[in-house]
């Protein structure tokens, strides 16, 4: 199935997501950098995987549209901004109606996969929504919403990159600290990784490291999803 563009029917209004795939639904949450081209070839991997993938245009009520790269000075200074705009909460009512849009549309199985600001995106829908598993890559700022941890109820998995830039150790430490005892919640830490380690093409790439993070990540929601 080719991938298109749909709309969404948000309680704020519509927006566009990415969509491709057949199988479960798994909401792919973005980046810093919008719906680009990274996030569209996830989609399309994960569709090749045996799954729906949407990825909802969340930087919508700032600019629609948003597709920058991690390649210039200018788009990360232009991605720094967006996601200094970037209302969390409304972005969570945001993946909150893609989820039931896919339900009314058919779905019975709605996961969610995010990286980077899709990260921490992915452990709040996991205590927000009633998303069936959701999948954290490298979340930013998750160590300040931990008081929100006892609302999960499906399964969680997070990767945490051990020399990530934008998550300190300390950050690091408190989430799982938090966390790593909660029944539903698997830890997965990379000692020598950066942020964005999973992301191809990226500074930090790395080749097995990401290749170890995204056979977990496929196996817990085959397991979860499918």
């Amino acid at each position: 199935m080719a991938g298109q563009d749909i709309i969404i029917h948000g309680p704020d209004g519509d927006f566009s997501a990415y969509k491709t795939g057949e199988g479960p639904v798994l909401i792919v949450l973005q980046e810093i950098f919008g719906v680009n081209q990274v996030m569209r070839d996830l989609c399309d991997e994960y569709a090749a995987q045996g799954f729906t993938a949407v990825c909802p245009d969340l930087f919508w009520r700032i600019e629609p549209g948003i597709q920058i790269t991690d390649k210039t000075e200018e788009e990360w200074k232009q991605a720094f901004e967006l996601f200094g705009k970037f209302d969390v909460h409304a972005g969570i009512r945001d993946v909150a109606a893609t989820i039931a849009q896919m339900r009314a549309e058919g779905a019975d199985k709605v996961g969610a996969v995010g990286y980077c600001l899709g990260g921490q995106l992915a452990y709040l829908t996991a205590c927000r929504t009633d998303a069936d598993a959701c999948v954290g890559y490298y979340g930013v700022n998750i160590q300040e919403r931990l008081d929100e941890a006892s609302r999960i109820s499906h399964p969680l998995m997070l990767h945490i990159a051990g020399k990530d830039e934008f998550v300190p150790a300390e950050a690091q430490g408190k989430i799982m600290d938090a966390l790593s005892k909660h029944g539903l919640v698997t830890i997965h830490h990379y000692p020598e990784r950066d942020h964005a380690f999973a992301r191809p093409g990226g500074a930090h790439y790395d080749a097995d490291d990401a290749e170890l993070a995204n056979g977990r990540s496929l196996n817990f929601l085959n397991k979860n999803l499918k």
